[in-house]
């Protein structure tokens, strides 16, 4: 069996051997066949709508200005080998097995053999593509000498200056390679990264993980603004993938790149964001909504009618006050307040359940951004230092990662870095 069986083929072909088909001779099989046909056709139809495939391959990493799916895996590793082949070998490795599942396919390799480990882990068996993206990235770290990488460093990936409101907690921080699994589906997303985890077994060992669900942005103006957990519209001036001029200019690395595998790429940035949802919530409606800078059922800017109106950042009240507060988060990390910057996010809803010690809620925003400059995001934060939502949250995780461009046809992620 190859990588180019479908899961949902596999599937079928169990279904039509073995105990499959010693079910087919019972009188239960045959008493049921009509209403297994019903739910059959009626699976089919409602499965079609996420049985879309996002192209792995083209001039830019898919999962970047792809309109933003519903769930989130991110992974990032470590790599505990000095061995370059070995990691060159993965990379390799990783590329044929991101491409097959993408397209909703099988991992390549083993499938039948009884007394072999099988290449597909196999909870993703019968499942469609559900819209899987799978963007990779490296961290500092990676060129630090261990693979004779530090030529193939791009300037621009260096560590962050400390920035305001942040308790950075090292083990959920950095890594040496990020994988980021975006599906329609959650089972797909965690499929993808389980099996690319399995496959770098010896190379590499997690060193942090993410889950997220119910995106809290979007990129694309087919989409309806998302709400985050606070129950704010959130990304509603978000740079959406039909802005081109504006994807080009902050978003891709063009010819500036300082390293030619960053050409066509972006730096992402990763930060995990932790919500006081309990002081949030018992919060008035009025402080919400002047902390945040819009009415929260409508997403209007204060004093503004509908969510997409440009916010009035000098109007002022009957009292010459000013109504969206100074300190409003909109106002703070709008362009106009920091030199015209604007940044790509994909950010994702988090819970990580309750505190023990607190029975609190141990939730917030898993934020994702991508821009061909990381000091575009410090600048951000640096501005956010007098936000009225510090009080609510605090980042406690950081990553910043060096997305290369995408692949071409018989082009792998090794080649991206081991190339001459």
């Amino acid at each position: 069996m190859t990588g180019h069986v479908s899961r949902r083929r596999f599937l079928g072909t169990l279904g039509a051997t073995g105990a499959g088909a010693a079910l087919a001779t019972s009188g239960l099989a045959a008493c049921s066949s009509s209403d297994d046909a019903k739910s059959a056709a009626g699976a089919q139809q409602v499965s079609s709508a996420v049985d879309q495939t996002v192209p792995f391959r083209g001039t830019h990493q898919a999962g970047i200005t792809t309109a933003v799916q519903d769930r989130l895996v991110f992974s990032s590793l470590d790599v505990i080998t000095e061995d370059r082949a070995a990691l060159a070998h993965l990379l390799e490795t990783w590329t044929t097995m991101a491409e097959a599942m993408t397209k909703g396919d099988l991992v390549p390799g083993n499938q039948g053999d009884p007394v072999a480990a099988p290449s597909d882990t196999g909870e993703a068996y019968g499942l469609p593509s559900s819209r899987l993206t799978i963007t990779i990235g490296f961290g500092a770290t990676l060129f630090d000498g261990r693979f004779g990488l530090e030529s193939k460093r791009p300037k621009l990936l260096q560590a962050f200056p400390p920035l305001p409101n942040e308790v950075l907690l090292p083990d959920i921080s950095d890594g040496d390679i990020c994988i980021q699994a975006c599906a329609d589906d959650p089972l797909v997303a965690y499929h993808a990264v389980r099996n690319l985890v399995r496959a770098g077994i010896g190379t590499t060992t997690h060193r942090w993980m993410q889950f997220g669900f119910g995106r809290t942005s979007s990129t694309s103006t087919t989409q309806a603004t998302s709400r985050n957990l606070m129950g704010f519209k959130d990304g509603t001036n978000n740079l959406k993938s039909e802005q081109a001029e504006d994807v080009d200019t902050f978003v891709w690395v063009g010819k500036e790149a300082d390293q030619d595998w960053m050409r066509n790429g972006s730096f992402l940035v990763s930060r995990k964001i932790a919500m006081f949802i309990e002081t949030w919530d018992h919060d008035s409606l009025g402080d919400q909504e002047n902390v945040i800078g819009r009415v929260k059922d409508t997403g209007a800017p204060l004093g503004q009618e509908s969510e997409f109106e440009a916010p009035k950042l000098k109007a002022t009240d009957s009292a010459g006050e000013l109504v969206i507060p100074a300190d409003s988060h909109i106002r703070l990390a709008s362009p106009s307040a920091n030199g015209g910057i604007k940044l790509l996010r994909r950010g994702y809803n988090y819970t990580d359940g309750v505190s023990s010690s607190t029975g609190t809620l141990q939730a917030g925003l898993f934020f994702l951004a991508y821009m061909n400059d990381p000091n575009h995001f410090v600048t951000v934060q640096k501005n956010l230092a007098k936000d009225g939502l510090n009080e609510y949250i605090r980042h406690i995780s950081s990553g910043l990662f060096a997305c290369p461009g995408g692949l071409q046809p018989g082009e792998t992620w090794k080649d991206k870095l081991f190339s001459s």
